[in-house]
């Protein structure tokens, strides 16, 4: 029996926002190329990896790779349907070791500093030793907020104070995922913020992801890039 789907919050109040993404969106080649790859990574794991996308919004994912038979579950507190139980990432209701593999996409920066660690926390109880993060965040030190920085005193946040209470230098996540116990395995930068593919990101999103193909594979060094995606490991 399919559960009624329930909304809180933003998507209380915009819908399910998610599921058709606005082209004009200034940040839309980054949220396609991020897409593109977790999708990749996705169908290079075991379908019966148990798996939890947490913060999931209104489960996207979950619902497109259990539909490929995957052992996906979904999380997020302001969202709950058939696939995706209702819940908070600082305070999990998962036993301990239950999961694989956990995707946690654009999560972190939304909370406060003080509770980064603890949902890291959590991550790690609810993994297998050894298991696996998928962490995407994005970097409050990308290039041109480092250029604004030294010509106006400014940084360009990634999104605004409301909304990103949580942001941070890349190092700063680093630092963090040490501290709550993972080991980083690998880090991929996305959208290296050079002032040229910024400009034009900002004026034309819908017309210049094929640029953003280009920078992501030649230039995108991941301390100079908007988005970090870190594959860690449980200690």
């Amino acid at each position: 029996m399919t559960q009624e789907v329930r909304r809180y919050g933003e998507y209380g109040e915009r819908g399910d926002y998610h599921r058709e993404i606005d082209k004009k969106w200034r940040y839309y080649p980054v949220y396609r190329a991020k897409m593109q790859y977790i999708k990749w990574f996705l169908e290079n794991t075991s379908p019966e990896e148990k798996t939890l996308d947490a913060g999931c919004g209104e489960g996207i994912l979950v619902e497109e790779y259990r539909e490929k038979g995957y052992d996906i579950t979904g999380l997020d507190l302001k969202y709950s349907s058939s696939h995706v139980k209702k819940g908070d990432i600082r305070d999990m209701p998962f036993r301990d070791g239950e999961f694989s593999l956990v995707l946690c996409l654009d999560v972190i920066e939304h909370l406060n500093y003080g509770d980064q660690g603890k949902a890291l926390g959590e991550v790690h109880r609810v993994l297998r030793d050894g298991g696996l993060m998928l962490l995407a965040v994005p970097n409050l030190a990308h290039l041109a907020s480092r250029i604004s920085f030294l010509s106006t005193g400014e940084l360009i946040r990634t999104s605004g104070i409301e909304r990103h209470r949580g942001d941070r230098p890349i190092k700063e996540y680093i630092r963090l995922l040490a501290e709550t116990g993972f080991r980083i395995d690998y880090r991929k930068g996305m959208f290296p913020t050079l002032p040229l593919i910024s400009l034009l990101t900002y004026l034309f999103p819908d017309k210049v992801y094929w640029m953003h193909g280009i920078y992501n594979r030649f230039l995108a060094y991941p301390n100079w890039c908007f988005l970090n995606i870190i594959l860690c490991s449980k200690k």
